[in-house]
């Protein structure tokens, strides 16, 4: 086993990170242009919103492939595999002239992004001892906050500067980068058990994760909570570029650096979990995202900002504590358990858009936040259920 600080833990760590950077920067660089792209290309919120969400849907449904695949291969293989992957279909987006050929070649990418999601943590869960495990999952569910406003700054700022088009090149570059310090960094798994994949065996473990309310109610939390977070900084870029504030694709993509208070919050999340339990933690993330939501209400930029920074803490408090419950409560299969919670996280995000939408229509903004809260009160039902059941 990888011990805590010892140089094994920390080369794995950086390249499980940088790795995640990349990933996640890919994954949510078209957020802040959805207004840009809208005008370009003549389409309405939702319907050019699909740039985006084919990412992270096809990213939610290769991840039980992916899983599988890693039981039965090997972890580092299989990731390294698909960051190639990543690579070459971000390069591609360098050269798309049309939003078909742009959904199409984010479908490709989406594919591959969902290599490092259903491995890493599993890796992790095997190859850490235990203290190990939560301070690792902490970094990277921070790495992975770090990734999408990196991703969305650069995306903003190049955007204003020429062309939306142009953000793709150093997103290859990084994703390059990825490549390499994965091959030179994380070591041959040593703790990993391959199993032959039977496609029925997929089907056998899938199916007894969802059977363990432990696992079940986790799943739900993460992918109903991230169905709200994600999709009101969608709908919030078009409020921002429109009057009054009108800002431009760098503003909108400076919104994103709320994100950091969610690094601080993953980083903290095992010191909490130790004093008020995993679940009480998740509650506790909820209420702060419930909080934050309801900040942005208040009129001005400043609300709206401060509303999001309250809003990050907390989710990625629950976020950090979700992904590390289901790799320790895990009975078996640990890489499929994993990747079924961020099948119902992506999913979640991929039609938060729709759910959200009604809502949107009904009343903009406010709208929004109705619909979130309404959503908010029931993770955090599903949370005190949880705390129960573990009681």
């Amino acid at each position: 086993m990888i011990e805590y600080k010892s140089t094994a833990f920390y080369r794995s760590v950086f390249a499980l990170c940088l790795a995640a950077v990349a990933v996640f920067a890919n994954l949510h660089l078209m957020q802040p242009l959805l207004p840009e792209l809208s005008q370009a290309f003549g389409l309405s919120p939702l319907a050019v919103s699909t740039s985006y969400t084919i990412g992270t849907l096809c990213l939610g449904l290769s991840l039980l492939v992916y899983a599988s695949l890693s039981d039965a291969w090997g972890r580092k293989s299989l990731l390294l595999f698909t960051l190639v992957g990543m690579t070459c279909s971000t390069f591609m987006l360098t050269q798309v002239d049309s939003f078909s050929s742009l959904v199409f070649w984010r479908a490709v990418q989406g594919i591959f992004l969902g290599g490092l999601p259903a491995i890493a943590i599993a890796w992790m869960g095997e190859e850490y001892s235990k203290p190990a495990l939560v301070a690792a999952v902490g970094y990277y569910i921070s790495a992975n906050s770090l990734g999408g406003i990196s991703g969305r700054l650069l995306a903003g700022g190049l955007a204003d500067m020429g062309h939306w088009q142009w953000v793709f090149w150093p997103m290859t570059v990084l994703s390059l980068l990825s490549c390499y310090f994965i091959w030179r960094f994380l070591p041959v798994a040593k703790q990993f058990d391959a199993k032959p994949f039977r496609l029925k065996q997929a089907f056998i473990d899938n199916a007894f994760h969802l059977r363990q309310p432990l696992l079940l109610l986790t799943y739900l939390i993460g992918g109903l909570n991230f169905l709200v977070f994600l999709n009101q900084y969608t709908y919030i870029s078009f409020v921002l570029a429109d009057a009054p504030f009108n800002l431009s694709s760098t503003l909108i993509g400076l919104l994103f650096v709320t994100y950091l208070t969610g690094t601080v919050g993953s980083a903290l999340s095992a010191r909490i979990a130790h004093k008020i339990t995993a679940p009480g933690g998740m509650a506790l993330g909820i209420v702060v995202m419930m909080l934050g939501s309801c900040i942005t209400l208040a009129s001005g930029l400043t609300s709206i900002v401060i509303g999001f920074f309250v809003s990050s803490f907390g989710f990625f408090l629950c976020h950090s504590l979700a992904s590390s419950w289901v790799s320790q409560h895990a009975t078996r299969a640990k890489a499929s358990a994993s990747a079924l919670y961020l099948v119902f996280y992506y999913l979640g995000a991929s039609v938060g858009g729709l759910y959200l939408q009604p809502f949107w229509q009904w009343a903009t903004w406010p709208g929004v936040i109705t619909g979130s809260v309404i959503m908010y009160v029931i993770t955090l039902l599903l949370c005190c259920r949880l705390w129960w059941l573990h009681r």
